[in-house]
């Protein structure tokens, strides 16, 4: 039986760090390169309401990046028990 990723959603947080995204960018790589788990590109793509059905990010989009991702990684966990 298959089960559907119940993902959390994440809000925006003073802690977030900011960027520009560049012609490189994509979800899966921005996570790669601030959480060293591509994998974890969801959370990049909720908190900027972004990626719906691709991982591409257009140039120059201004992008929040969270830092403490502990608290999501545990609701995460926890919506998908």
């Amino acid at each position: 039986m298959y089960k559907s990723t119940i993902y959390p959603s994440v809000k925006a947080q003073i802690s977030d760090i900011l960027i520009t995204a560049s012609e490189t960018d994509t979800l899966d790589s921005l996570a790669f390169k601030y959480y060293k788990d591509p994998t974890l590109w969801w959370i990049v793509a909720s908190v900027n309401n972004v990626g719906k059905g691709r991982l591409s990010v257009t140039p120059g989009t201004q992008l929040r990046i969270p830092v403490d991702i502990v608290s999501i990684l545990n609701e995460f966990k926890q919506l998908n028990q």
